[in-house]
């Protein structure tokens, strides 16, 4: 939760802090990087200039490049990193930890970028692929570029510690999921495959995101981005199985019920996200195509809505008690992570 220094100040006006209380702990909160981003000037200044330089040496490389060669590829991309690392020491000695946390994923997203130029170096390049093709073609070769990548950012994130760097590890594991899918089919195009690996890979990301929430319980949220891409290759995954029979979809539904109810304990939003859209897209199959000619199934609906409203109610008044008997039989570890998520 984001404490302004206007509530601070109103916590002053009823003498609850003396007024140098409220700027010490006003001070503490504005530099405190475990008290998560925030959307105010600043921050937004500091995450669109990370993005387009990050962006640059990614989403936006051009053939240009091809032209210094895979020695060249690879000597600019070491100056690149040397200057990153060189940054990020600095804002951190400063206290500024989100420009350092920003520089240090760079430095990450470089890797894949000083793989392919050694690779193009060696003569071990299997094909006339160029780096821009990585972020937009599945292919099984740029699994060295995934693998080293993974390699590079965890060291790095173990070195600095900033939850940011966690997105281009993120990014990378949903990318290997798929470029392994390419090399088991030999290539070809197998979207029953690629269906799967994507519902399996998801879930040991969410499996992973999670064992890191346990980890990090009592420091900042390093499972956010893993969380993120685990639960959407896991979702789409999902949604894209065949099924033909309402059993299959009754499932489906029940999934995603999980998902919501998943996604409230843990307090990560997109589970609940996702979870909903999937209810909303079974409902929508129920009305479309089970109970189209039924004057009921609306009224059933509502009475539904409003039942759930009422249970919102009722978990309103008795949170508090619910929350602390359902804890005592979790073990100890996920009684702090809930603790602290609360």
């Amino acid at each position: 939760m984001y404490i302004s220094k206007n509530r601070l100040q109103q916590a002053v006006g009823k003498k609850i802090l003396s007024q140098e209380q409220a700027d010490t702990l006003y001070h503490f909160l504005e530099t405190d990087p475990s008290n998560g981003a925030r959307f105010d000037f600043t921050h937004l200044l500091y995450y669109l200039g990370g993005l387009i330089a990050i962006g640059a040496m990614t989403l936006f490389m051009n053939l240009g490049w091809e032209s210094f060669g895979g020695i060249g590829i690879l000597c600019i991309s070491l100056i690149y990193a040397g200057a990153g690392i060189k940054l990020a020491n600095i804002f951190a000695k400063k206290g500024y930890s989100v420009p350092a946390g920003i520089t240090a994923t760079f430095v990450i997203c470089l890797t894949p970028l000083a793989i392919y130029g050694l690779q193009q170096a060696l003569g071990v390049w299997p094909d006339d692929s160029a780096y821009r093709e990585y972020h937009r073609y599945i292919k099984w070769h740029w699994l060295y570029m995934e693998l080293g990548t993974l390699t590079a950012g965890c060291i790095l994130a173990r070195h600095y510690r900033y939850p940011f760097m966690m997105m281009p590890i993120a990014v990378t594991l949903w990318y290997l999921s798929m470029d392994i899918t390419a090399m088991i089919s030999g290539g070809d195009f197998d979207w029953e495959l690629r269906k799967l690996v994507s519902l399996y890979s998801g879930l040991l990301m969410i499996a992973l995101a999670f064992w890191i929430d346990i980890r990090g319980r009592h420091s900042v949220d390093y499972a956010f981005w893993i969380y993120l891409f685990g639960a959407i290759a896991f979702w789409g995954g999902l949604t894209l199985q065949n099924s033909d029979n309402e059993l299959s979809k009754f499932l489906y539904l029940c999934i995603n019920l999980v998902m919501i109810g998943t996604g409230v304990l843990l307090v990560r939003r997109i589970f609940v996200i996702l979870g909903a859209f999937g209810g909303c897209g079974y409902l929508g199959h129920l009305a479309a195509n089970v109970f189209k000619d039924s004057w009921m199934f609306p009224i059933t609906l509502t009475v539904l809505g409003l039942f759930i409203v009422y249970l919102g109610i009722l978990w309103q008044k008795h949170e508090d008690m619910i929350t602390e008997k359902s804890r005592q039989i979790l073990p100890l570890r996920l009684q702090e992570l809930l603790a602290n998520k609360r």
